[in-house]
């Protein structure tokens, strides 16, 4: 479950300013539901790729006994 700021307050927020939780669950939300979004959504959801890409990425390169590989977006 996601516990964090809504994407109304994201909004009016940098992008470089968002957690990396906040990356991770809207980019796999607005991923969920590309086929149905519109221009704007879809511009949304680049500007996210192109932040994640700018931090190198979110998941980890390896798991081991504490940490799966998956962003846990709380």
């Amino acid at each position: 479950m996601y516990i964090g700021r809504d994407m109304t307050e994201l909004s009016m927020t940098a992008k470089k300013d968002w957690k990396d939780s906040e990356l991770a669950f809207f980019h796999h939300s607005l991923q969920q539901m590309a086929p149905y979004l519109n221009e704007e959504g879809t511009s949304i959801h680049r500007e996210i790729i192109k932040e994640i890409e700018a931090r190198g990425g979110l998941q980890r390169s390896e798991a081991d006994w504490q940490h799966g590989t998956e962003q846990q977006y709380d």
